[in-house]
């Protein structure tokens, strides 16, 4: 069952994840991405019915410490270094743009 995956739906996915191709670059990825589909096809097919779910490599008994308080690093100590603060916080530049730029 093959999807077709298209340039323009590859300029689309781009667009979302805020990556940017050259259009020579488009029909490499929309091969890429359509092989990835098909092989998540491919997995959809196994029958996992009564395989046990995996959640780490190792096996791991109790990994659970005891929860208790201990004193920590004193705020001014922590704070000697800081360039910028702002009501007890430590102030940095915006990571993120909000106003969605360029969509």
């Amino acid at each position: 069952m093959s999807t077709g995956i298209t340039k323009e739906q590859v300029r689309e996915i781009a667009r979302l994840a805020k990556l940017e191709f050259e259009d020579k670059e488009l029909p490499v990825f929309a091969d890429e991405l359509e092989n990835i589909v098909e092989m998540v096809e491919k997995l959809e097919q196994v029958n996992t019915k009564n395989v046990p779910g995996t959640y780490h490599g190792i096996v791991l008994d109790s990994v659970m410490r005891e929860d208790k308080a201990e004193e920590g690093t004193d705020r001014d100590e922590l704070f000697s270094n800081v360039k910028e603060t702002e009501e007890g916080f430590i102030k940095v530049p915006a990571m993120i743009d909000n106003g969605e730029a360029g969509a």
